[in-house]
């Protein structure tokens, strides 16, 4: 989408809803501004009509203060003696208004108008409890400068019903994962940092994002590890979305391995134990390389913590027969420096007990 689309696209929405504004005015038989937002902000929820034809809108409201002006030149012009000196300050007003416009065109930025008019949906989004949303939403995701404009309403501050409102519209599109990562991952974490839990209507936000799985993955799980700032409540919450709902084995199966190339955190590694205990038919690949992210620990002198040897036996325990023998016997020696005195005898009888990767199942 081009900057004129854009352009176009926005303007579609700011005249419908100054449009509404008008016609709720005129009902109510007071003076109307050109463009004011003194209505409820429960009135935000139908500013915008699906059916208009974006190429209608044109220039209507970015102009109508301009034009009010030509207007009364162009009266003065006629009735005015001096029609030379007033046709060319209408001229002038005509050129200075374009080159506004294309100025606006040219640099991206907002008018003012638009910006008040998304400030105002912040306060709408903080006050929400229920009911239908402003289908301005819906159309952002088609903008190009979206994350700006929406940065406008300050996500931050949106009720929990709104953030999950606004999940269910972005769910679908193609920015989902980058309004995860942005707007919706920050506000999961300060609302857990605050309240040592998670608002139902946020559980529901991240459930939310399974309708794409990435979303999941690439949006919420894998930049909050690679933060390398994820508590242990933090990684107890999400990783409950991982263990109670099903998630297409490609999906887990590529997060598994971007997280067995990580550097070891606790909650990186409670992280990988809940993709293994989901029992995924792995392929060898991702099995190779969490068998290498443990072999890395071969030389380690520190103890690791209990979370390390119980992912290390969720590990062994689902994908045994599919080790390799070098893979084995160097898993048997890491234990020997690493060593828990409940779980690492249970982790050699599953080693030990096992066929290697390619050998035939005893009869």
């Amino acid at each position: 989408m081009d900057i004129s689309e854009t352009e176009e696209l926005t303007e579609k929405i700011l005249k419908e809803a100054y449009a509404q504004q008008k016609e709720v005015k005129d009902e109510e038989n007071a003076p109307m501004s050109s463009f004011s937002f003194k209505q409820p902000l429960y009135e935000l929820e139908d500013v915008i009509d699906d059916d208009v034809d974006v190429d209608e809108i044109q220039s209507q409201l970015d102009y109508h203060e301009d034009m009010e002006k030509e207007e009364k030149l162009l009266l003065d012009a006629f009735f005015n003696k001096d029609g030379d000196s007033i046709a060319k300050r209408l001229s002038d007003a005509i050129t200075s208004s374009l080159e506004a416009k294309q100025h606006i065109a040219a640099t991206g930025s907002a008018c003012v108008s638009e910006t008040d008019y998304y400030q105002k949906l912040g306060d709408f989004m903080s006050l929400y409890t229920h009911g239908k949303m402003p289908k301005a939403l819906n159309h952002l995701t088609r903008l190009e400068n979206w994350e700006s404009l929406l940065k406008l309403t300050q996500p931050e501050s949106w009720s929990p019903n709104a953030m999950y409102k606004a999940t269910n519209m972005f769910a679908s599109s193609t920015e989902a994962e980058r309004f995860y990562e942005l707007f919706l991952l920050p506000r999961v974490r300060e609302d857990i940092r605050i309240h040592k839990k998670l608002h139902f209507c946020l559980y529901q936000s991240l459930k939310r994002s399974l309708f794409k799985p990435k979303g999941l993955y690439c949006g919420i799980l894998l930049p909050l590890c690679k933060s390398g700032t994820c508590t242990i409540p933090e990684a107890v919450i999400i990783g409950s979305i991982i263990h109670k709902f099903s998630i297409p084995k490609n999906f887990s199966s590529a997060a598994l391995v971007c997280l067995a190339e990580m550097e070891f955190l606790g909650t990186r590694s409670y992280f990988m134990k809940a993709i293994l205990e989901k029992k995924y038919a792995l392929a060898h690949l991702a099995i190779d390389a969490v068998a290498a992210h443990f072999l890395r620990f071969r030389k380690q002198t520190k103890v690791m913590p209990v979370i390390w040897h119980q992912t290390l036996l969720a590990f062994v325990q689902r994908y045994k027969h599919e080790l390799r023998k070098e893979d084995k016997k160097s898993l048997t020696s890491l234990l020997e420096k690493q060593n828990h005195e409940l779980i690492t005898p249970e982790i050699v009888r599953e080693l030990i007990s096992s066929r290697n990767r390619g050998e035939m199942e005893d009869n």
